[in-house]
């Protein structure tokens, strides 16, 4: 049975892979975070469950993390890291410090440990400017150049990390004889995805009746969401695809829909009646992002279930159920833009 490695398998997404490859039954899962969450600690809990998968706990920007590994691993998902653009504005050295470190940290480790394969997980926001800078198709393929408009505003830290973890990840498998894939996620929802996102953050205006009228920010921007489901499913194809070698893959969905159109969608989901205004978003906040998935579909045989509607309603119930019991966000809430502005 093969051994397989998920750093950051207790985030959003990493999580749902662990999950989805336990329940497979065909692989001894080891997840290594910083940070266990309940849902893992359910699966370590089960009788049955429990015997395929192990959890490391550590701070793997620390290369002393990795000594704690005493097993040899055939396939690693390489998907920790610090996000959140609230994150990024607000911390911009520990986002670089962290993700860079994440990224070397493994890299040293794999030179003495051998793999077969490697997927690094890296994102849209590596087109940084891209679409405002220059004159490209949307939906935008992999083959675009991966473009920081400014490199000076924090905005862009988490990207300029992911870009040189996918440089780094892609000549360490060329130098040390593994195969590698890359893929780029693209605006990923879904329930429990954590509370700094945007889904996350209207919901919470809205149940919390933060204000009055709701602001709908960067209104005429857009976006294109993809239920993590999806993304899971695009992810674990990639891993064990044998197209994928050296290659970068568009994961996600091609529905691009604006930010207004979004915002009273939640607003009807979750009954509200009032009115809605205008307002500047984020600093830094790229005007479109929607992905060209045809390489995935026709590399890995990638196919989205969930329509952007349907993945929307089910991440927004999620978090309207969260916030309507009473809880209020662990972590990353809501800032408005003009606040962090004025930073």
């Amino acid at each position: 049975m093969k051994e397989v490695l998920i750093l950051g398998g207790s985030g959003f997404i990493g999580f749902n892979i662990v999950e989805c490859l336990v329940n497979r039954g065909d692989c001894n899962v080891t997840v290594a975070d910083v940070k266990n969450n309940s849902k893992l600690t359910k699966l370590l809990n089960h009788k049955e469950k429990s015997k395929r998968l192990k959890f490391i706990k550590g701070d793997f920007s620390d290369k002393k993390a990795f000594l704690s590994f005493k097993r040899k691993f055939d396939e690693i998902y390489m998907l920790a890291a610090v996000v959140g653009v609230n994150k990024t504005i607000q911390n911009p050295y520990e986002v670089i410090n962290t993700n860079t470190m994440l990224t070397m940290n493994t890299l040293d480790w794999i030179s003495r440990n051998p793999v077969k394969k490697i997927l690094f997980a890296s994102s849209s926001e590596n087109y940084a400017g891209t679409s405002d800078l220059f004159d490209i198709d949307i939906p935008t393929n992999e083959n675009v150049p991966l473009t920081i408009s400014d490199i000076k505003h924090p905005r862009w830290t988490y990207a300029i990390t992911k870009i040189h973890g996918e440089s780094s990840f892609i000549h360490s498998a060329k130098k040390y004889g593994h195969k590698c894939t890359i893929v780029r996620y693209q605006n990923i929802i879904g329930p429990d995805m954590g509370f700094g996102h945007a889904i996350p953050h209207i919901v919470e205006r809205f149940i919390n009746q933060l204000e009055s009228p709701i602001k709908v920010y960067g209104y005429d921007q857009t976006r294109a969401f993809c239920h993590v489901d999806d993304a899971v499913n695009g992810t674990i194809l990639a891993m064990e695809s044998s197209n994928s070698d050296g290659e970068i893959y568009h994961i996600g969905n091609e529905q691009e829909i604006t930010m207004e159109k979004l915002t009273k969608y939640i607003g009807d989901l979750v009954d509200y009646n009032g009115g809605y205004e205008n307002a500047r978003t984020y600093p830094g906040s790229v005007k479109r992002r929607c992905p060209d998935i045809m390489k995935a579909k026709n590399d890995l045989g990638y196919e989205p279930r969930y329509d952007w509607k349907t993945a929307v309603e089910m991440t927004v119930l999620w978090y309207k159920n969260y916030f309507e019991s009473g809880n209020q966000p662990n972590e990353g809430g809501f800032v408005p833009p003009e606040l962090i502005m004025k930073k």
